[in-house]
């Protein structure tokens, strides 16, 4: 059974970077999509980022231009580059791994926590003005 651990959160200034890292264990081969999450205090889940295994990719408009999903097969690391960071992206973030098939209707809800299995414990992200 897969399981994710998140690592690389911490406090930056706005215009700052980070890189936010997602460590998967056990059968992590059965996966067929991962993503990025955020939750900011009093507000719902959003998807920040998410890429399928045919190297299909999704960011939400808010993170585009700034933000990098990216893996490493090899060590079973998914990672979230984020640049230019500003006070709106502070939240708690967080990695997820889904196992359904690659239809239109999984591709078109990458970056809804819905179609998502598994998930991560999280990683705070805060960044000051």
């Amino acid at each position: 059974q897969v399981q994710l651990q998140e690592s690389g959160g911490g406090s930056v200034q706005s215009g700052g970077s980070l890189r936010l890292a997602c460590i998967f264990s056990g059968a992590p081969y059965t996966y067929k999509y991962v993503g990025w999450f955020r939750q900011a205090p009093g507000k719902e889940r959003e998807g920040a980022a998410a890429r399928t295994n045919d190297n299909f990719i999704r960011y939400a408009d808010s993170v585009k231009g700034r933000f990098t999903i990216s893996q490493e097969h090899a060590k079973g690391t998914l990672y979230l580059q984020m640049n230019n960071l500003k006070p709106e992206d502070t939240a708690t973030y967080y990695c997820a791994a889904g196992t359904l098939g690659l239809t239109n209707s999984v591709r078109t809800g990458l970056l809804a926590s819905s179609t998502y299995e598994k998930w991560g414990q999280g990683t705070q992200v805060t960044v000051s003005s």
